[in-house]
Formats: C-alpha cells, sequence, structure tokens
C-alpha cells in the first residue's frame, strides 16, 4: 500500500516541476491576466446594475472562472509558441502578439463595461484598431527596389494619406 502513495506523489511532484517550468517566468502575464478578470468582473456586475439586471452571483463567478482557465490555456500556447518560433526568431514575437490580442480583448472588454456602467457613449473595438494599423504598415511598405525614387516615396505618401482619408 505504501508503494502505490509513493509513485502518486512521485507523479504529482514531476507534474508540478514540469508546470513550475512552464509557468515560472510567466508569473507576470498570469497576474495581468487575474488582474484583468477581476476588474472586468467589478465593472462587469456595475454594468449590470445600471441596465437594471439581476446579478446571478454564481454566474458571475462561474464566467470568471472560465475566463482565468482561458487565459492560462492561452498563456501556455504562447509559451508552446515562443518554444517553437522563438528560437528559430531570437525573440517571442509571436508568443507575445497573442498575448496582446488575448490581453487586449480583455482591457476592451473592461472598458467598455466601465464605460457603460458610468453612462459614458464611448466603446473600443479591438478588431478594428488592429485593422487600421495594419492599413497603415501595408501602405507603409514597399517593395525595396521601388523605394529608392523620390516619385515612388512621393505615391507611397499618397497612398498613407487616403487611407487616413477614409478613416476620418
Amino acid at each position: 500500500m505504501e508503494h502505490g502513495s509513493s509513485l502518486f506523489s512521485a507523479f504529482m511532484v514531476m507534474l508540478g516541476a514540469a508546470i513550475a517550468d512552464l509557468y515560472g517566468h510567466l508569473a507576470n502575464w498570469l497576474l495581468l491576466g487575474a488582474g484583468l478578470v477581476l476588474l472586468d468582473l467589478r465593472f462587469g456586475i456595475k454594468a449590470a446594475r445600471r441596465r437594471g439586471e439581476t446579478i446571478r452571483t454564481s454566474r458571475a463567478w462561474r464566467r470568471t472562472i472560465n475566463k482565468v482557465v482561458d487565459y492560462l490555456g492561452w498563456v501556455a500556447v504562447a509559451e508552446m509558441m515562443s518554444r517553437t518560433f522563438g528560437v528559430s526568431l531570437g525573440e517571442p514575437v509571436v508568443s507575445l502578439g497573442a498575448l496582446f490580442i488575448v490581453f487586449g480583448i480583455e482591457i476592451s472588454s473592461c472598458a467598455n463595461n466601465y464605460f457603460e456602467y458610468k453612462g459614458l457613449p464611448w466603446r473600443i473595438d479591438i478588431w478594428k484598431l488592429l485593422r487600421r494599423k495594419s492599413e497603415l504598415i501595408g501602405a507603409a511598405m514597399s517593395d525595396s527596389r521601388e523605394a529608392g525614387t523620390p516619385e515612388d516615396r512621393d505615391k507611397d505618401n499618397r497612398d498613407i494619406n487616403d487611407i487616413k482619408e477614409k478613416r476620418g
């Protein structure tokens, strides 16, 4: 009987070491995620009260715990991408991009709940922001063979200005 218990204990120690190795240096990202989830919970409850909705505590906590588990998964995916692509690129650009998108969505959720709670008409759409940035970057980039002439630089500047005018 003692033998089975020590095997289980050894397995749990190895599993704990693997989890600590995976998440150890990502503690800052996990703390950021936990803070954002708690802020979203607080402002979500306040926004629901402002709308006159009934607050069901069990549903609010269930959704919050689901978000925490989702963020653990996304941070794990980002770490796997860092270990896969970061080695060849030298920097964990892909994993940082994934984390910025995931946390950007949560920040926009917190801000939108806050704006609704305060009665402000503003909304933040992270996807619209990312689309605008990619349009500007796409217009600013050009083929390196063509970028040398003043005419091509003028054309690129006109393209960027056209995109800015369309936006606004």
